[in-house]
């Protein structure tokens, strides 16, 4: 199919994108042509003697391609190439990149036990769709992957959403991969991203990183204790919500888990946007529960089996950084180790307390392994928020939220020294001084 026709009687090219077909001054134009290439095919005149040729990539090529029209009932225009390899002409040769993605999705899905073919054309009543990459997976399901890379232009591909409604309609999974961040923004399927690489590189066997498009769900209470805001936008609703926090996922275990029906898709709507992206099986689960009853939290699920080490070189393409800037922290689950440390231990870290404090002040541990000294100081600055969350008057609010900023201030810095000094990931330091402090029923107590 193509959008302009060159009429050899007439001399002129027709548009079918616009109504006028790019002809202002021919009232009818579309209704004089169509109708008289209905007649010939009527009387059964062949396409090439019907004066209409492709007048796009075949006429820039130098070769006469017959076509006739073509009316849909949904009214769209369509001029139809009277030979198969005149149509062939106008596919786009497929990139070195996709031909590895694809090669890379069958060869992992093979190595699971799922079945998998690329291009593959799948009947939808008298339509058909076709997927560059389908996989069979467990339970009946289809998981429908459809690579998009740099390659494909810079306004992205076009109608997106219908041809994954189309998908979910006759039971494919839509899984939308590409290595643009522009596209992986987008909100009409389930994209998933990764960086830029040559083909040789996505067609090792080493880990290929998914760096946007995979979500962990974080499930809180609403009240003065929460980390976030509240999503319905008042003060505290003291109900319970899921906020969800991206999560890198290699590339290999994506198509595994999604053939396997533990990694699925999900639809989160914040504000009047829906975003769409991917969680693990339990999740989702919790996800529905909490939807279904948002007065309590839903059940935490058996974890999922711990990461194992991988031994594979990283496929990632290396992002830039500074000559000198400060290596980063190494992220560990360190915070693990923290909690199963015996509570009578005694070490030194260098925690600074207060304004005058030096570093190098011997801190005694908490019975949850962390230091007394960043206890005390989450205690001090949850305490002044509440404080703030008491007092009406406007001046007092003001001075209150001095004292709440600079005490909150502290912990931050405090958390960021103890953090850096014990090679600790310091947003799970952070994570577990809050809880410890605006939780203490949930933790474990002093041995006998």
């Amino acid at each position: 199919m193509a959008n302009i026709v060159w009429h050899a009687k007439l001399r002129i090219s027709l548009d079918l994108t616009k109504d006028d077909l790019g002809h202002e001054g021919y009232e009818g134009l579309w209704d004089t042509v169509y109708t008289m290439d209905r007649m010939y095919a009527a009387r059964g005149v062949p396409v090439a003697e019907r004066d209409l040729q492709c007048g796009g990539v075949c006429r820039d090529a130098g070769v006469e391609a017959p076509m006739y029209l073509r009316l849909r009932a949904n009214g769209r225009r369509e001029a139809v190439h009277e030979r198969r390899e005149d149509e062939e002409r106008h596919i786009v040769p497929v990139s070195d990149e996709h031909k590895a993605y694809q090669e890379r999705i069958l060869r992992v899905a093979a190595e699971e036990g799922f079945h998998g073919d690329s291009e593959v054309r799948t009947s939808v009543g008298r339509s058909w769709i076709q997927t560059d990459t389908l996989v069979e997976g467990a339970d009946g399901l289809r998981i429908g992957w459809e690579v998009q890379l740099s390659s494909a232009g810079t306004q992205g591909p076009r109608s997106v959403r219908a041809r994954a409604a189309k998908a979910e309609k006759n039971g494919i999974t839509p899984a939308w991969h590409t290595d643009r961040a522009d596209y992986a923004r987008r909100h009409d399927t389930h994209w998933t991203r990764s960086d830029s690489l040559p083909a040789y590189v996505i067609a090792k066997t080493g880990d290929l990183r998914v760096v946007s498009g995979f979500r962990v769900l974080d499930f809180w209470h609403c009240d003065v204790r929460a980390v976030y805001s509240c999503p319905d936008g008042v003060r505290r609703c003291r109900r319970f919500h899921a906020t969800p926090k991206p999560r890198d996922v290699l590339f290999d275990d994506l198509v595994r888990r999604t053939a396997a029906g533990t990694i699925v898709p999900v639809q989160f709507r914040v504000g009047g946007t829906t975003h769409r992206f991917w969680v693990t099986d339990t999740d989702r689960d919790r996800l529905e529960d909490l939807r279904s009853d948002d007065t309590q939290l839903p059940p935490v699920s058996e974890p999922d089996a711990p990461a194992r080490a991988s031994r594979n070189r990283p496929t990632c393409k290396p992002s830039y950084s500074a000559p000198n800037a400060p290596a980063p922290v190494p992220v560990l689950p360190a915070i693990r180790v923290l909690a199963q440390q015996a509570p009578s231990a005694a070490e030194t870290v260098p925690v600074q307390t207060g304004a005058g404090a030096q570093p190098g002040v011997h801190a005694t541990l908490h019975r949850s392994g962390l230091p007394d000294e960043l206890v005390a100081l989450q205690q001090a600055a949850d305490d002044a928020h509440l404080q703030l969350q008491r007092l009406d008057d406007r001046g007092e609010r003001d001075r209150q939220r001095r004292v709440w900023f600079e005490a909150a201030g502290a912990v931050q810095a405090a958390v960021t020294r103890y953090a850096g000094a014990k090679g600790l990931n310091r947003y799970e330091v952070e994570k577990r001084l809050r809880q410890v402090v605006r939780h203490p029923e949930t933790q474990p107590g002093p041995p006998p």
